[in-house]
Parts: C-alpha cells; structure tokens; sequence
C-alpha cells in the first residue's frame, strides 16, 4: 500500500533515449472539429491532480495563483480533483504534526474553491498508515475521506445527461476491489441508453505512461472488457499520478492522465526535466475539459508557469 513513488520512478530506467525538448503546449484530445459545429455544451470541468501540498517551494502561495487563473480564465462549472492532495502520509517516516500540517495548508488554499463543487478521489500519497493504531480517527482511507469531504471512498454523481464515477485504485496491486467492482457494474448498469460517463481514478488505468514509468492498474483488462461491455456510455477516463501528460484513445474511450499540478513536486526539476518545474517532458499544469450534450469530449491539458 505504501509506494514511494519517486524512488520507483527513478528506477523505472526510462530516461535513455528521450527526446527533449524545449516546451509542450496545451494538449487538446475529443474531436475539435466536430465539436464547433452545433453541438450543445453541457458543462466546463476543470481537472486539477497531483497538488502535492506543503509548506516548501512557496507552493500554497503558488497553487492559490493557479486556482484563481483557472476561474477567472476558464469559468468552471466544478472541479474535479485527482488525488495526492497533500505532500505525502504515507511515507513511514510522516508524524501526527506533519499530516496535520499538510492538510491544513490544504483547505486554506482550497477555501477560494468554496464557491465550487469539488469532487476528488483519494491518491495513494494521501492516506497515512503509520497511525498509532488502525483504530486511529486518522488511520488510513477513511480520514482522507473526511477531510476531503466526500462521501466515501468510491461514489457517483450526475449532472445533467452526464454521469461521473469516481474509483478508489488505492488497493492492493493497484486495482479496483470485488466489492467497488460490483458496484461499478451496478452503476455502469444503471445509466440511461443516451447518457455518458465520465469516470476519475488517482492511477491511470490505460495509456502509455505506466509502460513508461509504472504507476497503471493492474486489472485494466479487467476495466477495459467492462467498459467495452458499455461502449456506448463510457466516454473519457481521468487519472493522474504519473504526473505526465498522455491522452489514449481505445474502443471509443479517451484515457487522459493529467499531468500535476504540482508538475517535479513544485521543485525545480532535475537533469531530466524538459524544462523548469517540468517531470520528464511534462510541465505543470491543469486540465479543463468541454463536455457536450450528445457525449462528446474534449480534454486539454494546459501548462502553468506559477
């Protein structure tokens, strides 16, 4: 259950043969074309992952400006929120002051959002395993869902001719349980002929960054022959986690990781950063996505500078 990612990623061996280079522009998936001529929009998602809050890197001065950009510059309907809220719980060494901390730093940045519904998913960094006991308040998922003020660890919700389902892929071998599976079944069963999902997990569940960098589910066939199983509702798959940029197209569903907010952790980068700030060949960055009444989708992942 306790990943530490960097370490992971570091030995992934993925840096040979890259090809750097000296910027990425906004990364745009769905069928542009097509979506300027007459179709309906019905809502403005914005898609935030991979904060990463703490106190170093001036980050909560930093994520409050890129929240504020992303409201007066593309006007939201709600937020979506990816997971990693927070620096990290999980490591074995986090203390009781450290979790408080990161937490608190996190609902006063996310206080300019109380305006705004947002829904997250919880990420694997989020959740702190070292309680003093597993009967702690604090231990594990469940305190994550409090403090992210969502109604359980895996939900649903509709708006409009669109149903979201957010995952929790924060179980063993990465993967959703029998119990959450049965439920997406249930779920996925329940939508209308017509309708469309939108479905959100902190770990990539198709695509080409976990054949990069690890990070995927392991029961994405699984996943896939179910989603194929509703081909015409499922629309767009999120994630984050990698905190790279990948948009996969397979049997009429779009897997888009979004990139991070917090892109090298709000540091500066290193030897493999394409650029400041960047992890690999991804900046930081947000994603907004245009979500339209026949089921069309659109996803563009969009690089920050704060």
């Amino acid at each position: 259950m306790k990943l530490n990612r960097r370490s992971l990623l570091k030995t992934a061996g993925l840096a040979t043969g890259v090809v750097i280079t000296g910027g990425l522009p906004a990364l745009a998936s769905g069928l542009d074309g097509e979506s300027k001529n007459g179709k309906k929009l019905a809502m403005t998602v914005a898609h935030i992952t991979d904060v990463h809050i703490g106190a170093g890197e001036n980050a909560p001065e930093r994520f409050k400006s890129c929240l504020k950009h992303i409201i007066t510059k593309h006007k939201p309907d709600f937020f979506l929120n990816g997971g990693d809220s927070i620096g990290d719980a999980s490591y074995d060494h986090v203390k009781y002051d450290q979790v408080i901390q990161q937490w608190r730093i996190w609902d006063e940045c996310t206080s300019l959002l109380d305006p705004y519904e947002v829904h997250s998913c919880i990420g694997n960094h989020d959740p702190w395993w070292k309680a003093p006991s597993k009967e702690d308040e604090m231990y594990g998922k469940k305190y994550v869902v409090k403090r992210l003020k969502i109604p359980n660890r895996y939900y649903s919700f509709s708006k409009k001719n669109w149903h979201f389902m957010i995952l929790d892929s924060i179980n063993d071998n990465v993967s959703i349980d029998k119990e959450q599976f049965e439920w997406l079944e249930k779920e996925l069963d329940k939508v209308p002929a017509g309708d469309s999902v939108l479905l959100m997990s902190h770990y990539p569940i198709l695509g080409t960054t976990q054949v990069l960098v690890g990070g995927g589910h392991s029961d994405c066939k699984k996943l896939k022959d179910l989603f194929y199983k509703h081909h015409s509702k499922v629309k767009i798959c999120l994630s984050g986690h990698n905190h790279l940029s990948d948009h996969t197209h397979y049997n009429d569903v779009l897997y888009c990781c979004n990139g991070a907010m917090s892109g090298f952790w709000w540091g500066k980068g290193d030897n493999e950063s394409a650029g400041p700030g960047y992890y690999l060949e991804t900046p930081p960055g947000y994603a907004i996505l245009k979500l339209y009444t026949d089921g069309t989708v659109e996803n563009e992942y969009i690089p920050h500078s704060f």
